[in-house]
């Protein structure tokens, strides 16, 4: 049986995972941390930072851990404000939980991002071979982790997995500073204010994934043998694609009174550098990646009605 270990449990694709974990699992096999309390804790919770490894190994001894979760980052936006401490908490951080991973044996998912990738790539169904010539720091450090990743994978023989993620929405837990939040906030201004300002242009189309579509990918290239994960960097994934005028448009057949206005900032040169689709079929050949979500009226149908008992309270 395994025995979870989540980093940076508190953050938007954490808060849901813990959930779905304890759904399978014994409360004492899902060993939960983060730098602050959370509000509502499930599980163990254990205050831990990913750059304290003394502290992680503690964890790993006292709890008997086989498999780290790592979802402690600092994401694309705030990263361009805090470069420095990005790269520590992405890279160093990563570091420590590989190092770990070596001295004990231990299995690690280790999110990557869309962020990889530059401007030097097709638009539609990217390679997974494709050049990696990010243009923020996030992607930076991104990118150096999925070379750590190899690297431990091929010198150390670590079982080390890792997905590409394109924008998650899940209605659950707020944005955390990403350039593709703005696809989880506008629900929320929907319901609050019946309006929402967007960031980036219209019609800039990225990719997306369902939250409940994320935690499958988690748990499907975790459970695949070791021996099917032939990527040892990061296997892209990909489910649906849309630009903010298309997710307004599709929000506004339920919400009829719905409005979008623009007021573009900086992160849509994060967003121009990014692709709009990604060709996924190594994943899906390799440990049978399928979305279920892969529509932007099924997905605004799903988040408009989870979001409804939040709201009407």
């Amino acid at each position: 049986m395994e025995t979870y270990l989540v980093l940076g449990a508190n953050g938007q694709i954490g808060t849901e995972l813990q959930i779905d974990l304890l759904k399978h699992n014994d409360a004492d096999r899902v060993i939960v941390t983060d730098i602050y309390e959370p509000k509502l804790k499930r599980g163990r919770f254990e205050l831990a930072s990913i750059l304290d490894i003394e502290r992680l190994e503690t964890l790993i001894k006292k709890y008997k851990i086989t498999t780290m979760i790592n979802m402690a980052a600092i994401l694309s936006a705030h990263g361009e404000k805090k470069p420095v401490m990005t790269w520590q908490i992405n890279v160093d951080g990563l570091l420590n939980v590989l190092e770990l991973a070596r001295r004990y044996h231990l299995k690690v998912f280790q999110p990557s991002s869309i962020a990889v990738f530059g401007s030097d790539i097709p638009k539609h169904k990217v390679p997974q071979a494709a050049p990696l010539h990010p243009t923020t720091m996030y992607g930076v450090t991104k990118v150096s982790g999925e070379s750590l990743c190899q690297y431990y994978a091929r010198r150390f023989d670590v079982d080390v997995r890792s997905v590409r993620f394109p924008g998650v929405i899940g209605a659950l837990a707020m944005p955390g500073g990403g350039t593709t939040d703005y696809a989880v906030d506008i629900f929320h201004q929907a319901f609050l204010h019946k309006k929402y300002t967007c960031f980036l242009k219209p019609d800039t189309v990225l990719p997306m994934i369902y939250m409940g579509d994320a935690i499958q990918a988690i748990n499907k290239i975790l459970k695949a043998k070791k021996e099917h994960i032939h990527i040892k960097s990061s296997y892209n994934i990909n489910a649906l694609s849309f630009s903010p005028a298309q997710l307004a448009h599709s929000i506004q057949k339920q919400m009829p009174s719905f409005k979008i206005n623009y007021d573009i900032d900086s992160r849509q040169d994060i967003a121009d550098s990014w692709p709009a689709s990604l060709d996924d079929q190594a994943a899906r050949t390799d440990w049978a990646w399928d979305p279920k979500i892969n529509q932007t009226d099924d997905l605004v149908h799903i988040m408009i009605e989870q979001l409804k008992n939040k709201y009407s309270r």
